[in-house]
């Protein structure tokens, strides 16, 4: 299997990648969100130093609890980062992890609003991180026109919006018939297969039955011969299994899941803790 991102191209199979979440916003829901630019950029580089192989961006929480920035917002807090991204890379003061690492890495950028995309791809970036279900061919379209990947992400409706009322009869039917849309979708905006990962949408209009189902079933996206990224990291559903409502404290269920997925057969791995991530991936794939 090939991913390409830009100028990278990743052979699959290799061990799994770690994404590391950089918040340039002021609404985490694990409290890590910063609006400086230097203090993002510096979160990024320790989570290089401690074996990230992406770094993801968002100037916006997913969180439904609160609206939606203005696009304008989300652009001025974006386009700093990725307009020092490059120097970052390049003044980089220390080798990679280790040889598996990705390096230089990639930079995803988490959006779901077109304007955004228009503004911050000519700029840079490797990856649209897509929340939005891609609703039509745009994004995939203005990915294509870059050579940038796009994440295609499942859920239900808007974002922003609370989804906890939805049900499904099969989560991994539903699931199986979105993605076979959202595929061919894309494919008809001119993005290739090679330039698409896939994201189950852990949390986003699911509940905890939903989510548990696609953690046990996570090797059933495997179908579409494409990356599949789980999201893992201190997830709703692992704060209602372990009684935890704080989020920072679900380190070790992440973990739990890291390996539950990598039995399931999952190339990429969304986190907050890198250090973790990155040793608890090193282990399980030397013991595969």
């Amino acid at each position: 299997m090939i991913w390409k991102a830009r100028q990278h191209v990743i052979e699959f199979p290799r061990r799994p990648l770690v994404m590391g979440i950089v918040n340039i916003n002021d609404d985490s829901f694990c409290g890590d969100g910063t609006l400086d630019p230097e203090k993002a950029l510096a979160q990024a580089k320790m989570m290089l130093r401690d074996g990230a192989d992406i770094i993801d961006i968002g100037a916006e929480s997913a969180r439904t609890n609160r609206g939606p920035i203005s696009v304008e917002e989300e652009i001025a807090r974006t386009l700093p980062f990725v307009t020092a991204w490059p120097d970052l890379i390049a003044q980089f003061d220390g080798p990679p992890h280790d040889s598996a690492q990705l390096w230089p890495p990639l930079l995803s950028i988490n959006t779901w609003r077109s304007a955004v995309i228009e503004a911050v791809l000519p700029q840079g970036g490797d990856l649209i991180n897509d929340i939005s279900a891609l609703p039509d061919g745009t994004h995939a379209r203005l990915c294509a026109e870059h050579g940038a990947s796009l994440l295609i992400m499942h859920s239900i409706g808007q974002p922003k919006v609370p989804h906890t009322h939805v049900g499904y009869a099969n989560i991994l039917e539903t699931m199986a018939q979105f993605f076979d849309e959202k595929l061919a979708l894309a494919e008809v905006a001119g993005l290739s297969p090679e330039h698409i990962i896939l994201d189950p949408g852990i949390d986003f209009a699911k509940q905890r039955e939903d989510n548990l189902t696609l953690y046990r079933h996570a090797n059933q996206l495997q179908r579409w011969g494409r990356p599949v990224l789980l999201p893992v990291s201190r997830k709703t559903v692992i704060g209602q299994v372990l009684d935890l409502p704080n989020a920072v404290d679900r380190d070790a269920g992440t973990v739990a899941c890291i390996a539950a997925g990598m039995r399931q057969g999952s190339q990429i791995f969304r986190v907050h803790n890198v250090k973790a991530a990155a040793q608890a991936v090193k282990v399980l794939w030397g013991l595969r």
